[in-house]
């Protein structure tokens, strides 16, 4: 269920940058004032502008909707994790002391211990 939804959700992103890209900005309205054939259009007098816009904020809202899906996702996903046998703070912390415990120093070896090599 959750690839479905990333893939729906990559599907939208994918969308909504298509999109972006070929909505027109606000200047280039000024050229259809001056006789730029807006009338003969597939999408009415008004351009393409508000039939984009409201399929732009449709597939935004689905990215929203799937941004959602996705953390509840994550977050049971992060929730399941203690089950996976990483131990607890206190199980760590008593196994650091009892190897602290059981680690002795090593003796240092005094000067007249030490062999030269004249002692053969």
């Amino acid at each position: 269920m959750e690839t479905i939804v990333l893939i729906i959700h990559v599907l939208l992103a994918a969308a909504v940058i298509g999109l972006i890209l070929i909505q027109q900005g606000k200047g280039a309205e000024a050229g259809a004032s001056f006789g730029g054939g807006a009338s003969q259009t597939v999408f009415g007098s008004q351009g393409s502008g508000s039939f984009l816009g409201r399929v732009t904020a449709i597939l935004a809202a689905g990215i929203f909707v799937t941004s959602f899906v996705l953390a509840v996702f994550a977050k049971e996903r992060a929730a399941s994790v203690g089950d996976v046998g990483i131990p607890d703070a206190a199980t760590i912390e008593a196994a650091a002391q009892v190897e602290q415990a059981s680690t002795t120093e090593l003796p240092v070896a005094s000067e007249s211990e030490i062999p030269t090599a004249g002692d053969n």
